[in-house]
């Protein structure tokens, strides 16, 4: 007799959520209103169904997802901005009901969706473990056990007793994700958060996960990280407005992916594919150059390589402010998203960002600079070692293509490296 093959722990089947745009809420709580609006709740919610099915102001942010993932799996969700990533893993972890469709989750699951998300601002770190445990289903008992760990992967220990609001928000990303992750969910649902930690702890995050997953249990993972997407899951999800457009192997979903992204217009364009920080300053807009200042979507190997950025303050009450004393670092990395190189405007002493509200930067680097293929730039704007004002991922993709003038008698190959750079070479005795 054949066994039967084990249950799935997620299954998701014709999820759909749609969000109702400009809809009214009630600023009154009378005894007759409320009353009033119960008895009349069924008809209303049937003539709103009605209205919905045809109201230009309602969007399906979710329409007819299906999957299963096996118990131990590590799954991907990749997508770009509005493909409704987030939105799947608020389903899934309960913070939204769907509006059509069924979820079955058989296992106890935490979830890391936003910084700091049930932490209470007033309460200290201490105690905001105890209560986001709590949150995620966990007994005091398992808090103890765990709670040293915690505190030494989170690095809060000098403000453990200190009221949450008064930590960074790299701090509150840390304490959170240490909540998460070390509190043994069978299900670990993380959306795209760890772009506020530094990178030492962004490694660290990715170890964490790596560890969970080895361990058996079950990893949903929104990142717009390709590496990070291929180096932790064998298995990916590809949303596309809103539908499952693919499902299989990490690997494969990514390229499509990639592919999907890339721009037809002949220019690279300024498009995030993710961001955070606290966006009092911004980067509004990027281009990438040619030697006219023209923008193009490539340059040859052995040309510079030039990107313009506009930044501004953008919130009322830094009125008064200047971007003066802000770092702007840039990261040329390879199209998944392995960094290769970075570059700071305190490379060059001379380049401070201008003492106003908003300004316009140019950055050359030397030709030749990187083999054939494609790239792109992730941007980071800081004060240092105090505060992460804009973190844009994925901010333009651009192509490298083969030299104008080659010198080489073999082909710029991958296998060669990704750098195709002129050393200096000179003879040294007989």
């Amino acid at each position: 007799m054949s066994s039967r093959p084990p249950q799935p722990i997620i299954r998701v089947s014709q999820l759909s959520k749609r969000y109702q745009l400009g809809t009214a809420t009630f600023s009154t709580n009378s005894l007759r209103e409320v009353v009033t609006r119960a008895v009349s709740a069924p008809a209303r919610r049937w003539r709103d169904g009605r209205r919905a099915a045809t109201d230009e102001r309602s969007v399906w942010a979710l329409k007819g997802v299906s999957f299963d993932v096996a118990r131990g799996e590590v799954v991907g969700i990749i997508g770009r901005n509005g493909a409704g990533k987030s939105t799947l893993l608020k389903v899934l972890s309960r913070v939204t009901d769907p509006t059509e469709g069924r979820v079955e989750l058989r296992g106890r699951s935490g979830s890391l969706l936003e910084v700091g998300t049930g932490f209470h601002p007033e309460l200290t770190g201490r105690e905001n473990i105890y209560l986001n445990g709590t949150i995620l289903g966990m007994r005091k008992s398992e808090i103890d056990r765990k709670f040293d760990e915690i505190v030494a992967f989170a690095e809060v220990e000098r403000f453990l007793d200190t009221p949450v609001k008064r930590y960074s928000s790299g701090m509150y990303v840390r304490l959170a994700f240490a909540v998460a992750a070390h509190l043994e969910p069978e299900i670990l649902v993380v959306d795209e958060v760890l772009a506020v930690g530094d990178a030492a702890f962004q490694d660290r995050c990715v170890g964490k996960m790596q560890e969970v997953a080895e361990g058996g249990r079950t990893v949903l993972l929104v990142s717009h990280n390709m590496a990070v997407i291929q180096r932790l899951c064998a298995r990916a999800l590809l949303l596309d407005g809103g539908r499952l457009s693919a499902d299989g192997p990490a690997g494969e979903v990514v390229q499509r992916y990639l592919r999907s992204s890339r721009p037809v217009t002949g220019k690279a364009r300024f498009s995030p594919m993710s961001r955070g920080g606290t966006g009092w300053a911004r980067v509004t807009d990027v281009r990438f150059l040619d030697e006219h200042g023209l923008p193009v979507d490539s340059r040859p190997a052995d040309a510079d390589l030039i990107f313009e950025l506009d930044l501004c303050i953008t919130e009322p009450e830094t009125r008064g402010a200047s971007l003066r004393g802000l770092v702007l670092e840039l990261v040329v990395a390879t199209e998944a998203g392995d960094p290769l190189l970075s570059v700071m405007n305190v490379d060059d002493p001379r380049t401070d960002l201008p003492a106003s509200d908003a300004g316009r930067v140019r950055v050359r680097l030397p030709g030749p600079t990187l083999i054939p293929g494609r790239y792109r730039l992730d941007i980071f704007l800081a004060i240092p070692h105090l505060q992460h004002v804009d973190e844009v991922a994925g901010a333009l993709s651009f192509d490298v293509s083969h030299p104008e003038r080659p010198w080489r008698p073999y082909e710029m190959h991958p296998s060669r490296g990704l750098f195709c750079k002129r050393a200096i070479w000179e003879l040294v005795g007989s």
